[in-house]
């Protein structure tokens, strides 16, 4: 039965009812959690979903995920059920100005969420990117539609080393992490990210007041690097990266002014050195 998902035992399904009875609750942020076998990409159909009035909490995991995307349109692949591939709408009571935290605060939820149960070293690799040592784990990636924003994540699991799209990527598999079973590595995460959310919405999106700032910063791979930038028009920023601004913007000094740079703004930060 090549099409059963019980035909790698190495790779169970994921159950949705299990899943939705751990984290859809009164009062709590997730209010729906499907598991499809496979999509396009999670993010795309709840873009849909958004428009036709999708509550904030609505979680959706693809088991297999034919057209994933990245930051600036990147593809993100994997073999079914290797990893965790999901997304969630938001519909945030803070100024849409705060709204480029999301991704940051998904990074720190996720990664401190990572780091306890898997017990690796994760650090945040500006603007959306969880590493380990220099290899990428996984990837973030939100998307606003008016009112609401869609925050979806691309977490390598079980990826063999043979598996990995480059060598530049790692799973939890080929870091030997002490759990790479999925289910409570999805729970962590999507609590975590609630209790943050929580804290952020309750200081009206102040980086601050909330603490993000300072827990995305104790987390930054980035922060304090020496940095290479790449630009659009093959521009390129070398400089230090001093900070994140009060907008979660990256703050590089060149040795002679300091560079606020969105993530729109970037193609890809580097260690200068590489």
């Amino acid at each position: 039965m090549p099409d059963s998902p019980y035909s790698d035992l190495n790779r169970p399904p994921l159950q949705e009812a299990a899943l939705a009875r751990a984290l859809v609750r009164p009062g709590a942020l997730w209010t729906r959690v499907s598991v499809v076998d496979r999509t396009g990409s999670t993010n795309s159909d709840l873009a849909a979903a958004v428009r036709t009035g999708a509550l904030e909490g609505t979680v959706l995991v693809a088991e297999s995920q034919l057209s994933g995307r990245g930051r600036l349109g990147r593809a993100w692949t994997a073999p079914p059920r290797s990893g965790l591939t999901f997304s969630f709408v938001l519909r945030p009571r803070v100024s849409p100005s705060r709204f480029g935290w999301l991704p940051l605060l998904m990074g720190v939820a996720s990664a401190s969420a990572v780091r306890r149960l898997a017990e690796v070293d994760v650090r945040l690799k500006w603007p959306n990117d969880l590493m380990i040592g220099e290899r990428k784990l996984a990837g973030v990636l939100a998307e606003r539609y008016d009112d609401a924003v869609v925050v979806g994540m691309g977490l390598n699991v079980s990826l063999r080393a043979d598996e990995l799209p480059t060598e530049r990527a790692t799973s939890l598999a080929v870091a030997e992490a002490a759990c790479v079973d999925r289910d409570p590595l999805l729970r962590a995460i999507l609590r975590e990210f609630a209790e943050h959310y929580a804290e952020w919405q309750a200081a009206e999106g102040d980086p601050d007041g909330s603490g993000l700032r300072a827990a995305y910063l104790a987390a930054s791979a980035t922060v304090g690097q020496e940095v290479r930038v790449e630009l659009p028009g093959e521009r390129m920023l070398t400089g230090v990266a001093t900070g994140v601004d009060e907008w979660g913007r990256l703050l590089v000094h060149d040795g002679r002014e300091t560079h606020p740079l969105s993530a729109g703004d970037v193609v890809h930060v580097r260690p200068a050195a590489s």
